[in-house]
């Protein structure tokens, strides 16, 4: 026998990078983080990390994996303090040993100082060359890091100052949280890319990338941090801040349709209603004659019952998800034709057999997974399969804290609508449509509310990548350009 990783459903994933978690005024600080990173674990999969403020010092503890399989109550303890963040990262390029996890805890002349960041830099590499050029000396690849270095050379005199100071010479999408001995801070970028919310716990105040987090330490969700907002939480309470030049609001579209948990409301509209909306639009755009609609579980759950309502065709379960696959499974020395697809999903042959089957997905990458379902809806008896897709075909990498494969992996960018259903061999192929994705979310593709550039290419930011297939250095990925294989990365908390 041989052990074989189970890549087929996770490589064929879009991926975020990052959540991010604080609480301020609780006497079980770290353990409220913990319990907020288990929240937001389908944000990042790669590291997580704790760092805790006692008044004397920051505290920090920084793990490859799980939150759940590696923080223990001793751990925990050993984070003492009523303040605390928190991070759980997914890596798009090299570098995604311990040394890059977060937060990133210094101490410098002007005290202790621990950031937590979910977002892209693309301008980061330039100034961090500048930097090094001027005596700056990294230790780490993550663009996260420049930060902490503008704040330090930053004469400023208040650690609000001096973050205004270093996040003024930067652009891009971040959503950051900073902890020092008496106060914690959580900064949002004027543009609003990558979301981030406030909220209340007794009277301690907590701040996610998601409200979802809330919701199991039964934190009160209080409102959304504005775009290019600076809320300080002190001793004194909340303050708020607008300290930068206003900027269109440019949310991230992808996080109402794939990366965010159903169950958190983001920018005050609740997810599920968004993905839901996302398949009744994509019933009316792309109709298909069919007995049954099923979902590829479980982030295609939603829009597959709006389709199906719109539609009044009957909604089943017609792949069974396996929640019991870990990082690697051992094979049978007589191959298992599409073994890891097998491994995730399984066919209900009573609902499929005979029937004309919809069936719904948010996305479609490199296609192989896709071709793979639709064998495997065919063996089950299905008379029929139409994959309907509920966003838009990408053209090619994200850049602003999504992880995507290059261009000439994602087979809607080079081929054809025709072309794409048959290598995954469907009876019929729908996508559905970049106005039609912003009119679910809310907004119209000529206000321009949200970012589409995923879909569209077009960046509110401008974009510098070091190479034309690497990509490029995604929020709290690294700027070395390497790449590893997403095939290990645990998708599991997300569905």
């Amino acid at each position: 026998m041989r052990l074989r990783r189970h890549s087929a459903i996770d490589d064929e994933r879009f991926h975020d990078e990052c959540g991010v978690f604080g609480v301020f005024g609780h006497p079980e600080a770290a353990n409220m983080t913990y319990l907020g990173l288990h929240g937001l674990q389908h944000r990042g999969q790669e590291s997580a990390g704790i760092a805790a403020a006692d008044g004397k010092r920051i505290h920090t503890h920084r793990v490859l994996g799980l939150v759940q399989d590696n923080f223990s109550a001793e751990t925990i303890a050993a984070l003492p303090g009523d303040r605390a963040i928190g991070h759980v990262r997914y890596s798009t390029a090299g570098g995604s040993g311990l040394s890059c996890a977060q937060p990133i805890t210094v101490r410098s002349a002007r005290g202790w100082l621990s950031l937590a960041h979910n977002g892209n830099l693309p301008d980061a590499e330039d100034i961090r060359l500048r930097l090094e050029e001027e005596g700056s000396i990294f230790q780490t690849t993550t663009d996260s890091e420049v930060i902490v270095h503008l704040i330090a050379r930053s004469q400023g005199e208040s650690l609000t100052d001096r973050i205004i100071d270093a996040l003024s010479q930067v652009e891009g999408a971040y959503s950051l949280l900073f902890l020092a001995m008496d106060q914690l801070v959580a900064v949002r970028d004027p543009y609003g890319f990558r979301p981030l919310c406030l909220g209340r716990l007794g009277n301690a105040r907590v701040v996610a990338s998601e409200s979802t987090a809330f919701d199991l330490i039964e934190a009160t969700f209080e409102r959304d941090v504005a775009p290019g907002e600076m809320v300080v939480i002190d001793a004194r309470g909340v303050r708020s801040f607008f300290p930068f030049p206003p900027r269109p609001r440019r949310m991230c579209i992808f996080e109402h349709i794939y990366f965010a948990r159903p169950d958190s409301v983001i920018d005050g509209l609740p997810v599920i209603d968004v993905r839901r909306r996302l398949g009744e639009r994509l019933a009316d755009e792309q109709p298909a004659d069919a007995d049954v609609v099923i979902a590829v579980p479980d982030s295609g759950t939603p829009a597959a019952l709006g389709y199906a309502n719109r539609l009044h065709i009957p909604f089943a379960l017609g792949l069974i998800r396996s929640h019991y696959v870990g990082r690697t499974f051992i094979e049978p020395r007589q191959s298992i034709r599409h073994f890891g697809v097998k491994l995730k999903l399984n066919p209900v042959r009573a609902v499929l057999r005979g029937r004309r089957v919809a069936v719904i997905d948010d996305s479609i990458v490199r296609g192989t997974t896709s071709m793979k379902i639709v064998r495997m809806l065919r063996d089950a008896g299905a008379a029929a399969v139409h994959l309907r897709i509920s966003s838009p075909p990408p053209p090619g990498p994200g850049d602003y804290g999504i992880d995507t494969p290059t261009r000439e992996e994602l087979i809607a960018s080079q081929q054809s609508i025709e072309a794409v259903r048959d290598f995954v061999r469907c009876d019929t192929l729908g996508y559905l449509s970049l106005e039609g994705a912003h009119a679910a979310a809310g907004g119209t593709l000529s206000d321009k509310q949200f970012c589409d550039a995923c879909f569209s290419g077009d960046y509110p930011v401008a974009v510098r990548r070091t190479s034309r297939s690497d990509p490029p250095a995604c929020g709290c990925g690294d700027m070395n350009g390497g790449r590893d294989a997403p095939d290990e990365r645990n998708q599991e908390a997300r569905r």
